[in-house]
């Protein structure tokens, strides 16, 4: 037995009883679920909303130049597929990431992700690019709706991704695209138009 094993089997074995965790508080809200809402709070963040339109269309007329398109979604042709095999370095050169998420948060304008979403988790964070598409009908108003969804507890990894990335934390110049995506737009795009 390693020393990782000998230190949890010591912690398995202390008479801890693993207690229930605690009903998240329900919080009333007057935040507003609107497409503009969402928008709004999105731009704030400098990423932007399109559409509605067809999501090839939004691919091509956001990034027509793109030649490394990797798509993990059926409603876009991507030049790459990707499996949960995919190893992850080899996303290191992807322009242009399209997913679509499961729902959005309008007070902050984010898009949730998950395992399932993105295939192989780096695909968020080495595109260059991430072209969202997200349904409407699928958004929530405050980030406590968001952790009421079914698909926070139904997952093994989630993000609520805000915007493209950014830093200034050195001597205080901004730098788009420094851990993440230099760019973010979402696409309205209803699962019921899914071609």
């Amino acid at each position: 037995m390693n020393a990782r094993q000998s230190i949890l089997a010591a912690l398995r074995d202390s008479g801890r009883q693993r207690g229930t965790l605690p009903e998240p508080a329900a919080f009333a809200s007057d935040q507003d679920a609107s497409m503009q809402a969402f928008a709004k709070a999105l731009e704030a963040m400098n990423g932007q909303c399109i559409g509605p339109m067809p999501p090839q269309q939004a691919l091509d007329t956001l990034f027509p130049q793109a030649a490394r398109v990797v798509s993990v979604t059926p409603e876009v042709r991507g030049q790459r597929k990707i499996t949960t095999n995919t190893d992850p370095r080899s996303l290191e050169d992807v322009e242009v990431a399209v997913l679509r998420a499961p729902f959005g948060v309008a007070e902050t304008g984010s898009v949730f992700v998950s395992e399932k979403v993105l295939v192989c988790n780096a695909l968020a964070y080495y595109a260059q690019h991430l072209l969202v598409l997200l349904d409407p009908a699928q958004l929530v108003a405050s980030i406590h709706d968001a952790y009421a969804r079914d698909e926070f507890s139904g997952t093994r990894y989630a993000a609520l991704i805000t915007g493209p990335s950014a830093t200034a934390d050195i001597e205080g110049v901004l730098v788009r695209g420094a851990q993440g995506p230099r760019s973010l737009s979402v696409c309205w795009c209803p699962t019921s138009q899914a071609s």
